[in-house]
């Protein structure tokens, strides 16, 4: 299956997006697709070898997940590669546009349980919530 591509458009200069892309502090605000779900907790440790960390889960503990991946690249400011534990590859592209703008796209490997459209939509969500948390914080 080809790799789903999104990408949104931040107010704000790339290195506060960095951060709260990956502080784990900040993660745990924005790294959820639906008002329904929240992030309780997430770890992130930087580096190529590193981990990354975050719990997802319905507030009513319906359901959850742990999402986790291992880094592959990291370019402060520019790149993270990293993949998942089903060997799944993710790219998250940091483009300076301007001083105050920055374009974040993301490529991923989908999975093969739900639809193309479905996991473009829960990426694009989680994405769009980052956005916002960005541009009010």
């Amino acid at each position: 299956m080809d790799p789903i591509k999104i990408d949104i458009t931040i107010l704000a200069p790339v290195e506060k997006v960095w951060n709260y892309f990956n502080e784990p502090k900040h993660i745990t605000k924005w790294n959820f697709a639906h008002e329904s779900w929240e992030c309780p907790s997430a770890e992130n440790d930087l580096r190529v070898g590193g981990k990354i960390k975050a719990r997802m889960e319905a507030k009513d503990k319906s359901f959850g997940f742990d999402f986790e991946g291992f880094y592959d690249e990291v370019i402060p400011n520019t790149v993270i590669k990293y993949h998942l534990e089903d060997g799944r590859k993710v790219e998250v592209l940091f483009d300076k546009i301007d001083e105050n703008t920055t374009k974040v796209t993301e490529i991923f490997d989908p999975e093969k349980q739900n639809s193309v459209e479905m996991q473009r939509e829960g990426w694009y969500a989680i994405l769009n919530n980052f956005h916002k948390y960005v541009e009010n914080h």
